[in-house]
């Protein structure tokens, strides 16, 4: 058996893989992640190599190589270019991108899954015994795709991005084109048409190669309004800041997380009422804020002897560590001496970890996916409590309870499900609108904050009074608890959200 068209087998079912996970990882991105999204666009590219893979029965025996090797060149172009066309359409309006979004899925699964019955055909065109065939191409089929399931989180997505990644794979599809050509062209009548055609799409794909992150800044620029002054990919999320004349905003897979303009309302709301329920307060624990901004306003408070920050994404905190602009909003917290800073999964974390702590602050993402959900659920807050010193408090972020008012209440009746009473409040953040928080503890004994011992931009007697008070229409709605095995929460949020944003 030709050992060139078993590595052609390795590098196309790589390929093949990689335009899917790329094509919903962008969606997640671009749309907001949901299990429905990501099942959706998986499903309907595996539908989609079965049709291509029944289209080949039309191909003659005679056509079979030549059809591969314009296949492989098809498919380098069309899946090279998928995430940067979607990149640039996006720019212009969300409703075309998901038509285009699935017209890519389906066109890229039908051309892929036309890839592996032809190379069989080849191979038994060329006598080789039909087991062996078969045993074989499968072997490092799914050697292949074992490969760059690995490879692209924890490599390809996070150092090149998603259009470069792309453009990688339709460069090694078209690289197998025309080393196919040349190994078999004294079989091939149109030998000198495919390696031109083969040629001339890998100029343009090494073109655009060199070019991605230009044209993408751009597609950026004009997705996010404001001037994009940075711009990474982590394996946990696709990180841009932007600014405009003193207004920075950060972004994480294009949801806004705060505006320097009002942020101050949001951390001030978070941290003083729990800090003021502890007024001598030595160990913090913080669950997420990785920007260091909820760490900025625990520090006002000098009885601190240690803060302990656990977020998941050590490329957010390594940015928020050294950029002198993010290092002046966040007053520089993440390299203060009382800061410890630990990259893991918090839920983890807590497994492993025994110590006390008298505030512990959780500033976690929307609990948008199922994977964010986990940490809104009754064993994460169990898991929690018990890392509480007695007479401590916990306050969690919990989204809005005027947008997601099923989602707030979700995560208050979360929290009581899990042993705490609860204390809920708001704050009006004019870049999110009205913003909940609901504060927990054992014993239940809450003092609602008459004067802070710290300075603060926002917060005052009045406004704070204000924050505990629910008008009707942000009342207290009947919800179920977020358990691990139903994540009801997750489903709050996004009905909560599709009937906010009609």
């Amino acid at each position: 058996m030709n050992p060139a068209l078993i590595i052609s087998v390795f590098i196309v079912a790589s390929c093949g893989l990689a335009y899917e996970l790329i094509m919903a990882a962008l969606a997640s991105y671009l749309l907001g992640d949901s299990i429905l999204q990501f099942s959706s666009i998986i499903g309907l590219y595996m539908f989609a190599m079965g049709i291509g893979a029944h289209l080949t029965r039309y191909i003659k025996d005679e056509d079979t190589l030549s059809r591969f090797i314009e296949i492989e060149i098809l498919v380098g172009v069309i899946g090279g270019i998928s995430a940067l066309l979607l990149f640039v359409l996006f720019g212009f309006s969300a409703a075309p991108f998901r038509t285009i979004l699935y017209a890519l899925v389906l066109v890229v699964g039908m051309v892929t899954g036309m890839e592996l019955p032809l190379v069989m055909r080849v191979l038994n065109l060329r006598q080789v015994e039909f087991k062996e065939v078969v045993s074989r191409v499968l072997t490092f089929d799914y050697l292949g795709a074992l490969a760059v399931s690995l490879l692209f989180p924890l490599i390809l997505a996070p150092r090149l991005g998603m259009a470069r990644s792309a453009l990688l794979f339709g460069i090694l599809n078209t690289v197998v084109a025309l080393l196919t050509a040349r190994l078999f062209k004294s079989s091939l009548a149109k030998y000198g048409r495919l390696r031109l055609r083969g040629t001339l799409v890998l100029l343009f794909l090494l073109g655009l190669f060199v070019y991605a992150n230009l044209i993408t800044s751009k597609a950026e620029q004009r997705y996010y309004g404001d001037p994009v002054v940075y711009q990474t990919a982590s394996p946990y999320q696709r990180l841009v800041i932007t600014k405009w004349h003193n207004d920075t905003r950060l972004f994480l897979n294009g949801n806004l997380q705060f505006s320097s303009v009002d942020e101050a309302r949001y951390h001030e709301a978070l941290v003083l009422p729990v800090m003021e329920q502890n007024p001598n307060a030595k160990t913090i624990l913080v669950l997420g804020g990785g920007d260091g901004l909820a760490a900025r306003e625990i520090l006002k408070y000098s009885q601190v002897e240690k803060i302990t920050l656990v977020d998941l994404d050590a490329k957010m905190t390594e940015v928020f560590r050294h950029s002198a602009e993010l290092r002046r909003l966040n007053g520089n917290s993440l390299n203060h001496p009382k800061m410890e800073i630990i990259n893991a999964d918090a839920a983890q974390w807590l497994e492993k970890n025994q110590q006390k702590y008298d505030v512990i602050i959780i500033d976690f993402p929307d609990p948008s996916n199922f994977s964010l959900g986990k940490l809104y659920s009754v064993p994460m807050y169990r898991m929690v409590a018990r890392h509480l010193n007695p007479l401590g408090n916990i306050v969690v972020q919990s989204t809005s309870p005027y947008f997601a008012p099923h989602a707030y209440w979700c995560i208050a009746k979360t929290l009581e499900a899990a042993g705490l009473k609860i204390l809920p409040y708001h704050v009006y953040v004019p870049s999110f609108g009205e913003w909940g928080y609901v504060m927990a503890n054992v014993e239940g004994q809450f003092n609602i904050p008459e004067q802070y011992h710290v300075p603060t931009r926002y917060l005052d007697r009045e406004s704070t009074k204000a924050m505990f008070s629910f008008p009707k229409d942000m009342a207290r709605l009947p919800v179920e608890p977020n358990y691990l095995n139903t994540q009801k929460l997750v489903e709050y949020f996004e009905a909560d959200w599709r009937i906010a944003m009609r």
